[in-house]
């Protein structure tokens, strides 16, 4: 049976589901990830920080939108692990 695992925030700032404007997306829901890989970046003060996969599994859904302001302990995305 499989388990959602919610993929949270640790900082404030903006969350971008892709590296740059032009580039595709790190990952979309449907994919498969390991622990680690990377989902996403949050900018805080023109500093990037990876938010990576935190379980091996399938990304379900993306909580928010890219481009959107998060807070700490804000859910971005949920895997879900077998």
């Amino acid at each position: 049976m499989a388990t959602d695992h919610p993929v949270e925030t640790a900082l404030p700032g903006i969350f971008y589901r892709r590296p740059s404007p032009d580039a595709p997306e790190y990952v979309q829901p449907g994919d498969t990830v390991s622990e680690g890989d990377t989902l996403g970046l949050i900018e805080v003060m023109k500093s990037y920080h990876e938010v990576t996969a935190t379980v091996a599994g399938t990304v379900k859904e993306f909580l928010v939108e890219n481009e959107s302001e998060v807070q700490p302990g804000d859910s971005l995305a949920i895997i879900s692990a077998d």
